[in-house]
């Protein structure tokens, strides 16, 4: 007999059998998801739960598992043959989603809270994602400040847990985190990174206001926010750092061979095993240095390949001087790529983006470049970072294959196309979290469409193309090469180095991405691969009758998807094509 809690949710459940209440579970899911993750629903311009953070306790996160149970009880319940077939779509991926959730909550990687690139030290950061346009803007940030000591103690806790279970990252990898921690414990409050949205007012807000809502937000910073930073870093100082380990990967830990096993499949959203991934990468790495040793032929070098990888490292005249120099070359290289789009897509964003510098407390210790995406509200357009640290190491040759990655046709396209989708549910508009090899995979694909639009118009551009690619290819080596064969940091820096031009403080930046983000590297590759491979398909089934720009629109206008669904998708379209000639 099943208890009476499991009968009640069944019964609860049943009303959701036909198609109208599947889209009212929908709405509420997507209603209870924001509400979990205030952050995030910010980000999206929902402000319902502005003033407030995610909740990070061991209590909250096994709630939340529970209710992910409770909602595959839901959907069983409902009858999926019923449902229209863009329905059937966004039931198996709200299931996939869920699955996918119990299945990390199990992985015990929430105990891993913090890394050099990521948490709770660089909160700061987030206000700058965040409007501040009336009082209750400033009240609610204000209100978050205050409620900073909770999400301190929790995180910490976390990290205990992991200490306890001997699941730590690498010492070397987190050394920059304990300055982070220091440059939020301010002896001036008006100093605190935390108080720069009320260095700028806007003109609605009177004095009067501007007064009270500044010395509040000292008041935080100083009895609050300054306290609990000063807490975390005694904690990491003292405790975590003399427990994180000494060599790095994932199989170190009494699970890791398991952990970095889904960690995988989380972002591929394949069945591939390390070892295949691994020996894939192999692959392209072998195939990809053949084209750049055509381009080392084509350009007249007479040494070796690692030697014109140093020659690259080492000509100024392929560097900017000065970090305004560089920021403004890229936004010179956004305005060339822009008007070329028309020729492969038939559908482009309303929404615009903007290229502006990663925040410099930041900049020292992450990647040349990353995208933030819009508001879904329309507030805040996408913005492609990139980063200023240090513009003698950062090459002009990589940087259309980087704009195209990061902005158009990568990654804003990607995401603005998708939040314009008016019939599709909030949560395959809005959410990505599940789908990292078609997020990154279209952005590494996106860098490839450079050969059609005329983009890539001297040998070294294209060549920072493949050294782009060839880095993404680079990664499925190191990446399972750290975590499940034991190789070194070192093993990997030089690896990279060897069959990439990227830069030595690159290549250092990351290779301790892939340390403390197990497994996000093997997305880009094996997603764009799939793309590639599902364009070709396409193309040869269909012949003339392929349009590459309506191959573009049915990719994109269904939101990110897992690379089996993908396929699915592209098949079908595939077979109307050709059925669509026929009559």
């Amino acid at each position: 007999m099943k208890p009476l809690f499991a009968l009640l949710l069944t019964a609860i459940a049943a009303f959701a059998a036909e198609p109208e209440d599947f889209h009212s579970l929908l709405d509420r899911e997507w209603d209870y998801s924001m509400k979990e993750s205030p952050t995030t629903a910010s980000l999206l311009g929902d402000r319902r739960w502005n003033d407030r953070w995610p909740d990070l306790s061991v209590e909250a996160m096994t709630r939340r598992n529970e209710h992910a149970k409770e909602l595959l009880v839901a959907l069983d319940a409902i009858r999926r043959a019923g449902l229209s077939a863009k329905d059937q779509v966004s039931y198996d991926l709200l299931r996939f989603e869920t699955e996918l959730g119990i299945d990390e909550f199990s992985s015990r990687l929430w105990t891993l809270p913090i890394n050099q690139r990521d948490g709770i030290q660089l909160a700061d950061d987030f206000a700058g994602a965040l409007r501040f346009e009336t009082v209750k803007d400033y009240e609610e940030w204000i209100a978050r400040l205050r409620a900073l000591p909770s999400q301190v103690d929790q995180t910490i806790a976390l990290m205990r847990i992991g200490i306890a279970e001997k699941r730590t990252h690498a010492r070397q990898v987190m050394e920059p985190v304990p300055g982070q921690i220091r440059k939020q414990v301010v002896a001036n409050a008006a100093e605190s990174p935390f108080y720069e949205a009320f260095k700028r007012w806007p003109a609605a807000i009177g004095d009067a206001d501007r007064a009270r809502l500044g010395a509040e937000a000292r008041s935080a910073i100083e009895e609050q926010v300054v306290p609990a930073y000063r807490r975390l870093g005694d904690f990491f100082e003292r405790e975590y750092q003399p427990a994180c380990t000494e060599q790095v990967g994932a199989w170190q830990w009494p699970d890791g061979e398991a952990v970095y096993a889904f960690a995988a499949r989380k972002f591929t959203t394949t069945r591939m095993t390390p070892r295949e991934i691994h020996e894939l990468g192999l692959r392209e790495v072998e195939r990809i240095t053949a084209g750049m040793d055509r381009i080392i032929e084509q350009v007249g070098w007479k040494g070796s390949r690692i030697e014109f990888f140093e020659h690259l490292r080492g000509d100024k005249r392929f560097y900017c001087k000065t970090p305004e120099e560089l920021l403004e070359a890229y936004r010179a290289t956004a305005k060339m790529i822009d008007p070329t789009l028309v020729k492969v897509f038939k559908t482009l964003p309303r929404t615009p983006y903007g290229v502006e510098a990663i925040p410099a407390n930041v900049a020292p210790n992450t990647t040349a470049a990353y995208y933030r995406p819009l508001a879904a509200d329309g507030s805040r357009a996408g913005t492609f970072f990139v980063n200023l640290y240090r513009p003698q190491m950062r090459p002009r040759y990589e940087m259309m294959a980087l704009a195209m990655h990061e902005a158009v046709p990568g990654h804003h396209l990607q995401f603005a196309i998708a939040f314009e989708q008016g019939n599709l549910p909030n949560f395959r508009r809005y959410g990505d979290g599940a789908y990292t090899a078609f997020v990154e995979g279209w952005a590494l694909y996106s860098e490839s469409l450079g050969d059609e639009l005329g983009l890539y118009d001297d040998p070294y551009s294209k060549f920072g193309q493949l050294t782009y690619e060839i880095w993404r290819a680079c990664r499925l080596v190191v990446d399972t090469g750290m975590h499940t064969m034991k190789w070194t940091r070192q093993q990997a820096i030089d690896y990279l180095l060897n069959h990439s031009a990227k830069t030595v403080l690159d290549v250092e930046n990351e290779i301790d991405r892939y340390i403390s983000w197990p497994g996000q590297a093997l997305a880009y590759k094996i997603g764009e691969l799939k793309i590639k491979e599902l364009r070709a398909r396409a193309a040869k089934t269909l012949g003339e009758k392929f349009d590459v720009r309506e191959f573009h629109d049915m990719l994109l206008k269904e939101g990110a998807l897992p690379l089996e669904v993908l396929e699915s998708q592209t098949d079908g379209w595939i077979e109307k094509v050709r059925q669509s000639a026929r009559q």
